[in-house]
């Protein structure tokens, strides 16, 4: 593949980004299938299946990042970030072309793991999923700040092991056990920690910053060998547990960093707790958490960590993030062709509206997309594996009713206020627009795609997995989903990199909706 084999799709997916969000106006610049930009007309067709917006960019014609760039630079208001913005489209194109060259080497690797090395919640599907574009995002694989160099050696893409660095860290926070593998001292090469200070974890591309800082002081020897997932800041760490740190970098939109703000760690905890009184009453719900209740920070967003621990029963099952489900295996075809494609996404897509259809009767939607959400496969029926809360929205009244507050589990604890709402239309938004759009919709139209399932079956097969697991009394919600006449979007390259949040009006970058889309499951014509 060359680079205008790769550019080119690129460029027409960015353009079908900010013509979907609407942004500086570029609908209005739409007539009879063409998109007029300043300097040259874009052509448009019917998009199939109409997934999020009815017309895309037709990646058929000469495009190049350029083309798209001009048009921003001649169309932005002048308060817009657009020198971030494209530093973030030479950046993923840069990664982009890396991939292309580093891809069969890896697979070439990763074909020659044996199947315990294939099994557990190690690294082997998240390496695969990472070669994937995100479903909305069209800048997605690019990682602001870093290096072609940093990425050959910590992102997930190359399937590298490092050494973990580690700090002695003063005035900190800490909440639950710690593994028996942490380090003490002198594993790092410390004789003691000063009273009041605790030993962090440190990716060693924070090292700069964190040497850096007047509350820590870096170890001199690395312990542990580490391999990152899919989110790159998140490393494994031992069989059964990942570590999270802090990185220097933006992904999703500049604006989006993966630092981690010392407040999320002890909400993601509390909404952990929440999930397992939901699951003590109901019992039947296919769903395994991870424990994420051991974390450290210091008021400050590179110095801090969360451990989080797998449940025994993933230990020799196929973990499987949804992101990866299409991804290329190793040896040929797609990682969801190991099992029968259509009915393990029937399966999943049981689960996954069982799941979160039940949580919004007790008033709780989870930014669970497709990192966040795993298959777990083996000889037992299909469960899914969910982590990282701390993006849940909680209607507080509806939540009352249906479960009172108790000590550790009252939403009233949480740091981050924005994580409350007493509005259901809130709650419907995070439903769509993660649930349906990114953990159902996106994976059957990359089934349809890639020739595995036909779009038509696998949108009836959301219909009626929705239908069933919404039943007779939802009304509210099947208004919003089944029945509604278009469905919400969300903004990302526009509140991720554009427009800043005073100018946007969106309390959480994650949470920016643009104009609405068309509702696909209503759409019988479309084949």
């Amino acid at each position: 593949m060359t680079g205008d084999d790769i550019e080119g799709p690129l460029a027409a997916r960015v353009l079908t980004a900010l013509l979907r969000e609407n942004y500086a106006g570029l609908r209005d610049c739409v007539e009879d299938r063409t998109l007029a930009l300043p300097g040259r007309t874009v052509r448009l067709v019917e998009a199939r299946p109409a997934f999020l917006s009815d017309l895309v960019v037709d990646p058929a014609q000469h495009l190049g990042l350029g083309d798209v760039l001009a048009a921003v630079h001649a169309l932005a208001d002048p308060r817009d970030d657009v020198a971030a913005f494209e530093r973030e489209c030479l950046d993923a194109l840069a990664a982009m072309k890396l991939h292309e060259d580093a891809r069969a080497a890896v697979h070439r690797r990763l074909a020659r793991f044996p199947e315990e090395l294939r099994t557990g919640p190690g690294t082997f599907y998240e390496t695969l999923a990472a070669y994937n574009d995100h479903p909305v995002h069209p800048l997605g694989r690019g990682r602001a700040g870093l290096s072609m160099a940093d990425l050959s050696r910590y992102a997930p893409e190359f399937a590298p092991a490092f050494p973990l660095l580690w700090a002695a860290v003063r005035n900190s926070t800490l909440a639950g056990p710690l593994p028996d593998w942490w380090p003490a001292p002198a594993d790092v090469g410390l004789s003691s920690l000063a009273a009041g200070a605790a030993l962090f974890p440190v990716h060693p591309l924070a090292a700069r910053q964190v040497g850096g800082h007047p509350g820590a002081v870096l170890a001199p020897e690395p312990y542990l060998r580490v391999a990152p997932t899919l989110s790159m800041r998140t490393v494994a760490a031992a069989p059964l547990c990942h570590l999270k740190t802090p990185l220097p970098t933006s992904t999703l939109g500049v604006r989006n960093r993966r630092t981690i703000k010392p407040g999320t760690l002890p909400d993601g905890a509390l909404v952990e707790r929440l999930l397992r009184r939901v699951l003590q009453r109901e019992p039947a719900l296919p769903v395994l958490l991870a424990d994420e209740q051991t974390y450290g920070h210091a008021q400050d967003p590179l110095l801090a960590y969360l451990v989080r621990r797998f449940p025994p029963e993933t230990a020799r099952a196929h973990i499987v993030p949804v992101a990866a489900l299409l991804a290329e295996a190793p040896e040929n075809g797609h990682v969801i062709e190991r099992w029968d494609v259509e009915s393990l996404f029937g399966t999943y897509l049981s689960a996954l509206f069982s799941w979160n259809v039940t949580l919004f009767r007790y008033g709780i939607a989870l930014e669970a997309h497709q990192q966040n959400v795993a298959l777990v496969l083996d000889d037992s029926p299909l469960r899914l594996l969910v982590k990282d809360n701390d993006g849940a929205l909680i209607n507080t009244s509806r939540l009352r009713e249906r479960l009172p507050p108790s000590p550790g589990t009252d939403p009233r604890d949480l740091v981050d206020r924005r994580m409350t709402t007493e509005d259901d239309e809130a709650l419907a938004r995070v439903f769509v627009t993660i649930t349906l759009h990114l953990c159902a919709a996106a994976p059957a139209v990359g089934l349809a795609q890639r020739g595995l399932l036909p779009w038509r079956t696998g949108r009836t097969m959301i219909r009626e997995r929705l239908d069933a697991a919404l039943g007779p009394d939802e009304a509210f919600l099947r208004a919003r989903t089944l029945d509604a006449d278009a469905l919400p979007g969300k903004a990302m390259v526009t509140a991720g990199t554009l427009v800043d949040k005073v100018r946007t009006g969106a309390a959480d970058i994650n949470k920016h909706y643009g104009p609405p889309g068309p509702n696909y499951l209503r759409d019988a014509a479309c084949g």
